[in-house]
């Protein structure tokens, strides 16, 4: 019979739930007793499946990094890959945005600050322990060597572009979370999108064609078609107040 240790699916649903606490409440509701009480269980349970807080929130952060390793599956490959890559910052962005909190734990910021202590705990060693943090960080590294074999970019070691693109998204989107981007109003089409034309332009790629693939790119921020039909007509069918 297997321990509650070893049962994924007690597992599975303190981690669902400590993410979900983490999206509506931050980081003041990552505590073993409330997360306990949302999922059913005792508080006991969270500490016999993952034998501490840092281990929980250490597998938290892991499920955001499969969560970007299954956004990146998803998206379709094309025969530009300057676009793919920004598909995949925009792709990047959107899950940093949907759980901020959560982005903040996954890459050890601060801003909010309650976990700190714990979170630096979990985060030792991630780079070398951390398989989900590697996955989506070799999707990326894989994306920097489509950049080279394409001819857009100065033949350079791949892992080298991957951290330095890495490092302008991440930037970017750290600054956007915090809000000092919010009196640009877009700041992706402002910011994100003309600094990342300005960084691929830098490795090599000529001004015209990354620009071409960066609106390329940015194709993904439009509402379907279909979408935006169903929303007209169900604005001119709303009867007069």
């Amino acid at each position: 019979m297997a321990t509650l240790r070893e049962s994924p699916q007690i597992r599975s649903k303190l981690i669902n739930t400590a993410t979900r606490l983490l999206a509506q409440q931050g980081p003041s509701a990552i505590q073993a007793r409330a997360i306990a009480k949302e999922a059913g269980v005792s508080t006991m349970v969270v500490y016999s499946t993952f034998g501490g807080m840092p281990d929980l929130l250490r597998a938290v952060a892991d499920a955001g990094y499969r969560a970007l390793v299954a956004a990146f599956d998803e998206m379709p490959r094309t025969d530009d890959a300057v676009a793919d890559i920004f598909r995949m910052a925009l792709a990047y962005r959107a899950i940093a945005r949907a759980n901020p909190h959560l982005y903040d734990l996954m890459f050890g910021l601060s801003t909010r600050g309650q976990y700190r202590a714990i979170e630096l705990e979990a985060a030792a060693n991630r780079d070398a322990e951390s398989a989900p943090y590697q996955l989506t960080y070799g999707y990326l590294v894989k994306a920097a060597a489509r950049l080279v074999e394409a001819g857009r970019v100065r033949a350079d070691d791949p892992e080298v572009i991957a951290a330095q693109l890495w490092s302008y998204v991440h930037g970017f989107i750290s600054l956007e979370l915090s809000g000092y981007f919010a009196h640009l109003g877009d700041c992706v089409h402002k910011v994100l999108l003309p600094l990342g034309i300005n960084m691929v332009v830098g490795l090599g790629d000529t001004p015209a064609a990354a620009t071409a693939s960066v609106a390329a790119a940015a194709e993904a921020l439009k509402p379907p078609a279909n979408t935006t039909a169903a929303a007209r007509r169900k604005t001119r069918a709303k009867p007069a107040a």
